[in-house]
């Protein structure tokens, strides 16, 4: 099966990220694309501003605050679901101020290739996506190989 990918880079605007994912899970419930239609979010600057400048120091503390918190969160409750959702929220506001792209792949059937080329240009023509400069790639596009590497790195 072969398939494709539009890459779309939000820059800052976090907010029409999460209006496009949400555009995309709207689609995917609706037209039963759960397979077929897949995207991941990418946030290269966050993911770098991440490291410590102590990288063994951070990292073990990290796991052991983890650790810490499901405990406290089983014996103490609301007091500890508190505590948890601090550093989420600290998290989304330095997502926020980096840059964000949308990896969207397309993974059609060769008998679907109407399908395929119906999604291909209806994404990049509806309005949170057509701001974030849609760039298609397809299978046999040279930067097809790294573009596939990229997705099935990211979370």
């Amino acid at each position: 099966m072969a398939h494709s990918y539009i890459r779309l880079d939000f820059g800052t605007d976090e907010e029409k990220a999460q209006q496009a994912r949400h555009k995309l899970d709207g689609w995917r419930q609706a037209f039963r694309l759960d397979k077929k239609l897949q995207y991941k979010l990418e946030r290269p600057e966050s993911a770098a501003a991440a490291i410590p400048s102590k990288p063994g120091a951070a990292a073990k503390a990290e796991p052991a605050e983890k650790s810490k918190g499901k405990a406290a969160e089983k014996t103490k409750g609301k007091e500890a679901s508190a505590k948890s959702s601090q550093p989420a929220a600290g998290k989304t506001a330095a997502a926020a101020n980096g840059k964000v792209g949308l990896l969207v792949r397309l993974y059609f059937s060769t008998h679907e290739k109407l399908s395929e080329q119906r999604w291909l240009d209806r994404i990049p023509s509806e309005e949170p996506f057509k701001s974030a400069s849609p760039k298609v790639v397809h299978q046999s596009d040279p930067e097809f190989e790294s573009t596939d590497r990229q997705f099935e790195a990211l979370e």
